[in-house]
């Protein structure tokens, strides 16, 4: 439940000192803010990059700019300069650096828990609700339309799934080609975003599908690992087009929501042991 409450970066719950970077972090219940500064020289292929061992920054970017100008080149080609007083997105796949003589000074949201984590270091296990989805027939509908079509289609599907995840306070974790890895700590939130979600890429012309498990995972700098990922991926292998599928463990930390779901039936999980019951959304109180 959320709650009336401030705080102030002069007294953060985490600081991390990095090359060349300074990060401050409050804590607000559920959700968590860096107050960032990245001094003149910095750049995330050289000071940040061997920490992840990727050639482009892994993460997901949301924040407002205060001061300062950062260049952003993606990996597909696209470039920005980011200035003082502007409100920003940056898809993972990036690299970017400090222009000029002065820091770059940034307030973010999504990226809070990986900027500066080391993915080798020791992990966080926490209990969450982990979300997969897909495009269907996505290699189909390549074929059928084209590369350009396809790019500008799965760019138009990522910035509607995005928005949905945004909205229901969700925590992209990867991409995987046509659909996105995110992590919940509501089993309640993570349901509505799925449906969301379908929604939302129905719109622009895509038709997905969502597997839904809730367990302990690890966290890692910006990976999650754990039998509970590989839980909700098979779950979404056996989700059908427009439809959000869930583990009986998500099912029942829904008892007495406004959620209805229908018997998907018993199935093995590949690579998991026993039968495990599976179950379909088929709606919420009001007709959402």
């Amino acid at each position: 439940m959320p709650r009336l409450q401030a705080r102030r970066f002069s007294e953060p719950d985490e600081t991390r000192t990095l090359p060349r970077a300074h990060v401050d972090i409050v804590a607000l219940d559920e959700v968590s803010v860096a107050l960032a500064r990245w001094e003149p020289g910095w750049r995330w292929s050289t000071d940040l990059g061997p920490r992840t061992g990727t050639a482009w920054c892994p993460v997901h970017h949301l924040g407002y700019a205060v001061s300062g100008t950062l260049h952003v080149e993606t990996e597909h080609g696209q470039t920005l300069d980011i200035e003082g007083d502007a409100v920003y997105e940056i898809p993972a796949g990036h690299d970017a650096w400090v222009v000029g003589s002065e820091p770059f000074v940034t307030l973010e949201w999504t990226s809070v828990g990986a900027v500066g984590i080391d993915p080798d270091g020791p992990a966080e296990r926490v209990l969450a609700t982990v979300l997969f989805t897909d495009i269907v027939d996505s290699t189909a509908t390549l074929e059928r339309i084209g590369d350009a079509a396809w790019r500008t289609l799965l760019d138009a599907h990522n910035a509607a799934l995005r928005e949905q995840l945004n909205r229901f306070r969700g925590r992209e974790k990867a991409t995987t080609g046509d659909g996105f890895l995110a992590i919940f700590d509501s089993a309640s939130r993570a349901v509505g975003c799925g449906a969301a979600m379908i929604r939302a890429a129905d719109k622009v012309g895509v038709a997905i599908r969502v597997g839904i498990h809730t367990g302990e995972v690890a966290l890692v700098g910006t990976d999650v690992r754990g039998v509970a990922v590989h839980t909700a991926a098979r779950v979404l292998s056996l989700a059908g087009s427009g439809e959000v599928v869930v583990s009986e463990t998500t099912r029942d930390l829904l008892d007495g929501s406004d959620f209805a779901f229908a018997d998907a039936g018993s199935h093995h999980l590949k690579g998991l042991t026993g039968v495990r019951s599976l179950h379909r959304l088929v709606g919420r109180a009001g007709g959402d």
